[in-house]
Formats: structure tokens, C-alpha cells, sequence
């Protein structure tokens, strides 16, 4: 969710506390890292990892930059990339959160940034999408739209897709960021796309979602269903497309034909975008509530209340869910339960969703901070 831009944020000065409901053993780190390196972890917007993950809530470091943080991070060999209100893209160390280099855009960075071969992408207020070197962070190329860039890239197959509130869809070139292809949604967007099997999915407040070929940028097809999904983006797995909508429901579609195959009704608007994993979709929503349904019928497995709105996506590893909420907190729930891990207390709204990687979270905070849990000594 993206806050309206002329609201004054001030981050609430706190005490952190964390809170703890049940503890385990210590877990071993796997041989071969699994890297988020994008929004919702993969190009079909999974948001799940096959990492291991901490079962405690202990900070190993945070690092501030100079504003609210609702940009994901992406997490990428050995580094942390991830954006500000303060107009940075940030390149952190992720052993250690040593800054190792940030780059000014024009304008806020809530876009989320996608790696890939050696670059960074990522939009920003100021109507561009950028592309940055990933080691050194000088810029390579940037493309302007004619209205602000939220919306968050997903990089496949030597091309960058992207949304912009100007109304359009865009597909660059992730080696020179030359056009080759638009789509006019009709409506600004903040929803970010899912790209699987050369085809593109792509959400608006146009009250429709869109499937796209991914070569062409020719419409396949768009949903009868009036699915408001201008903030939440789409994931698809195993034929369907899950995706949350303003008028509260989260729906499931035949990813070939657009068809409805289910929706499932919550109790206030669905900013958070889902996960799936083991045949459950996993989201939050503004009635304070994390759900978990079952993939194939949509019906309710359990659902868990925080303090405040789930404007948030939950990321799914080791059968876990972590997951941000507005009263301030981070939550780690049981994937099978959702029975309550742990829980920590930042300072001000957690909207930025997790990237989990080798058994740490990586997530930020409007409090101006970056977060990595794991296991071990705290610095």
C-alpha cells in the first residue's frame, strides 16, 4: 500500500520490543543459497523460498537510511538492494548491513528492485525506470514514462516489465532500456507484474486484470470479474492467478482463459499480494488479518489477527510466514497453524514484505530502518 504522498509520516520513536511465543532449535544453514532477487521472490510472484529461516526473532543488524522504507528488499549475492522515501536505492553488505553504495533518483523509491546479470532495476517518483550497475551502482540507463513509477519490475528473459500511474505498461529492454512494446491500461496502477510462460499479468484500478503476451504485448485476455486490484499484485502457480481486490475479496483465476474459479471474502480491502506454497495461498487485508486458503477451493484454513491493517505480503520458507502489519510489527506464524512464532515491534508501520535467504529476513520499516533477523549474535 502506498501512502498518499502528501501525508507527513513521522516515524514514531520506540523502544523495540520483541516477543517471543515459542522457541527451537537452531537452524542449519542449506549449501546452496536461494536468492530473492525480486518483488515476491520469482517472476511468477511465488513469494516463496527454499531457504531456511530463524525461528527467533533476534536482530543481527538494521541500517538507516533517511526515510520511510516500504520498498522489499531483494537480496542478491551477498548483498541487499532496496529503496526510500529519501529518493536512494540502497546496496547494503547482508552479513554485516555495511552500506556499500546508494544511488539519488529524483523522486521516492517504493518500487521494490529486481537483480539481473550484474544490474538493478527499479522505479521511482520522478516517472523513471532505472537500471543501475549491481556492484557499483553508477546508472546504465534510465527511461522515462510520463507518470510516476510505484509499481515494482520483474526482469525475464532480457526484458524489464514494469507498471506506471500514467496509465500504460511497459516492456524495455533490460540491456539498453529501449522501449519495445506499451499497453494502455486505462487506469494508474501501483500493481506489479507476473510474468510465467511468456505471458504477463498485470492488475489496475481499472477494475480488470490483464494477461498480456509477454513477446507482443498483444491483450490475451481480461477478467469479467470487476477485480479492483490497483495495489495488490498477481502470483501465478500451477495454472491459476491469485490476486487481492478493493472490493475485498481475494480471487483465483484460470491463468489460461481468465475464467473465475473461486473468490474468497475478507472483511475490508486486499492491498497485500498472495503467496502460494504447498497448496495454500497465504495474504493479508485490511480487517488486520493474515489468511490462509486452501489453493484449489479458496476455502479458509486459518487466519490470524494482528493490531492493525496488512497492507504487507507474506513470504513463505521453511514453513513459516513472515509478514509485516501497521500496528508496527513483524510476525513469524506457523505455515500449517498459523499459530504465532514470534513476533517484533519496530518503530513506526511495517508495509515492505520479506525477502528471506539463507536463515535470515530481510524486511523494512517506516521507521526509516532495514532489518536482518537470523540466527546467532547480534552486533
Amino acid at each position: 500500500m502506498k501512502l498518499g504522498k502528501g501525508i507527513l509520516v513521522v516515524p514514531v520513536l520506540a523502544v523495540i520490543l520483541c516477543s517471543v511465543a515459542s522457541a527451537g532449535n537452531v537452524q542449519s544453514v542449506e549449501p546452496e543459497k536461494d536468492w530473492w532477487p525480486m518483488f515476491r521472490h520469482d517472476p511468477a510472484h511465488t513469494g516463496y523460498s527454499t531457504s531456511t529461516a530463524p525461528e527467533t526473532c533476534n536482530v543481527l543488524w538494521n541500517y538507516t537510511t533517511g526515510d520511510w522504507e516500504e520498498s522489499s528488499p531483494a537480496v542478491v549475492d551477498g548483498r541487499v538492494y532496496l529503496g526510500s522515501w529519501d529518493h536512494k536505492l540502497y546496496c547494503l553488505d547482508a552479513e554485516t548491513g555495511e552500506l556499500i553504495w546508494n544511488y539519488t533518483a529524483g523522486g521516492w523509491v517504493d518500487s521494490s528492485p529486481a537483480v539481473a546479470e550484474g544490474k538493478v532495476y527499479f522505479g521511482s517518483g520522478d516517472h523513471k525506470v532505472y537500471c543501475l550497475d549491481a556492484e557499483t551502482g553508477e546508472l546504465i540507463w534510465n527511461y522515462k514514462t510520463s507518470y510516476q513509477v510505484w509499481s515494482s519490475p520483474a526482469v525475464v528473459d532480457g526484458r524489464v516489465y514494469i507498471n506506471s500511474r500514467d496509465r500504460k505498461f511497459y516492456c524495455l529492454d533490460a540491456e539498453t532500456g529501449e522501449l519495445i512494446w506499451t499497453y494502455i491500461t486505462g487506469f494508474w496502477g501501483w500493481s506489479s507484474p507476473a510474468v510465467v510462460e511468456g505471458k504477463v499479468y498485470i492488475g489496475s484500478w481499472l477494475g480488470r486484470l490483464f494477461c498480456l503476451d509477454a513477446e507482443t504485448g498483444d491483450l490475451i485476455w481480461r477478467s469479467q470479474e470487476r477485480i479492483w486490484c490497483g495495489e495488490s499484485s498477481a502470483a501465478v502457480v500451477d495454472g491459476r492467478v491469485y490476486i487481492g481486490s478493493n472490493d475485498n475479496k481475494v480471487y483465483c483465476l484460470d491463468a489460461e482463459t481468465g475464467s473465475l474459479i473461486w473468490s474468497y471474502t475478507t472483511g475490508d480491502i486486499v492491498f497485500s499480494s498472495p503467496s502460494i506454497a504447498d497448496g495454500r495461498v497465504y495474504i493479508g487485508s485490511n480487517d488486520n488479518k493474515v489468511y490462509c486458503l486452501d489453493a484449489e477451493t479458496g476455502s479458509l484454513i486459518w487466519s490470524y489477527t494482528t493490531g492493525d491493517m496488512v497492507w504487507s505480503s507474506p513470504s513463505i520458507a521453511n514453513g513459516r510466514v513472515y509478514i509485516g502489519s501497521n500496528d508496527n510489527k513483524v510476525y513469524c506464524l506457523d505455515a500449517e497453524t498459523g499459530s504465532l512464532i514470534w513476533s517484533y515491534t519496530t518503530g513506526a508501520v511495517v508495509a515492505s514484505s520479506a525477502a528471506v535467504v539463507d536463515g535470515r529476513v530481510y524486511i523494512g520499516s517506516g521507521d526509516g530502518k532495514v532489518y536482518c533477523f537470523g540466527e546467532g549474535r547480534d552486533r
